[in-house]
């Protein structure tokens, strides 16, 4: 995948086959989801972190990290955190907390690090945006091939059966003065959520588009990959998984 990004075009999508190369790397994607509750990402850091039992300095990798606010926090507790992203802007953002154990650089998951890690960290939905659902089983085998011997690995995704139950069709959020008009739907075994607003006299449309993975498939592609499924949880007060009920999709892995 190429890392140049195309440019937004007025009154249409951008021009993409790859909607989270472009959506991520814009101002909008962070100024529509920055009511994100950073207390609940920090409890859920503590508790992963004990439930897993890393000891201080332990090398952990953030993949997909965003702006980094996982990363930043991981790093607080005394970790060797190295955080990754497709997104440019996003890394160049979270550049500005580095420091002598807190890195940050523009990776694409698909590829595993010559640099092997104690844990590694998917979070917030970050998987199964790819068009081609080899991709999945291809970035899998990747976070298999980036850690040590004695290494964990999590997915944090969400509970496909939750969602589907819980959708809201149609809203709108109001955010520093822009309107986001949503909307949500499932089409080919995938959770799509359009996304229209204007800014500055310009219009702009995005979708995000992630497959309805269930535990099931995770099951199946870590079977192919020859990852051992250790547990799975549903929420992050790493309470039991309920399929019905509850809110995420936990996996853990090595």
């Amino acid at each position: 995948m190429s890392e140049s990004k195309p440019p937004i075009t007025q009154n249409s999508s951008p021009v993409t086959d790859d909607w989270y190369a472009s959506w991520f790397d814009t101002p909008y994607y962070h100024i529509l989801y920055k009511d994100r509750d950073y207390e609940e990402a920090q409890v859920f850091m503590d508790n992963l972190t004990h439930y897993l039992n890393l000891p201080e300095e332990s090398k952990i990798l953030d993949l997909a990290c965003g702006k980094g606010r996982h990363s930043i926090y991981l790093n607080q507790l005394g970790y060797d955190i190295t955080g990754a992203d497709l997104s440019e802007n996003s890394i160049k953002e979270a550049s500005k907390s580095a420091n002598e154990k807190l890195h940050f650089v523009v990776h694409d998951m698909r590829i595993s690090f010559e640099e092997k890690f104690d844990a590694i960290f998917n979070l917030f939905t970050s998987f199964g945006y790819f068009e081609d659902d080899a991709d999945n089983l291809i970035t899998l085998k990747a976070i298999r091939d980036s850690l040590t011997e004695y290494g964990f690995a999590v997915i944090d995704f969400m509970n496909v059966d939750f969602v589907l139950e819980n959708l809201i069709p149609e809203e709108t959020k109001t955010v520093d003065g822009i309107d986001f008009h949503i909307k949500r739907y499932e089409k080919d075994n995938h959770i799509y959520k359009e996304i229209s607003f204007s800014d500055k006299g310009q219009a702009f449309h995005f979708t995000e588009k992630v497959q309805a993975l269930r535990l099931t498939d995770f099951e199946k592609m870590m079977e192919e990959a020859g990852i051992y499924l250790l547990d799975v949880f549903g929420d992050y007060k790493l309470r039991k998984f309920y399929k019905t009920q509850s809110e995420r999709l936990i996996l853990i892995f090595k």
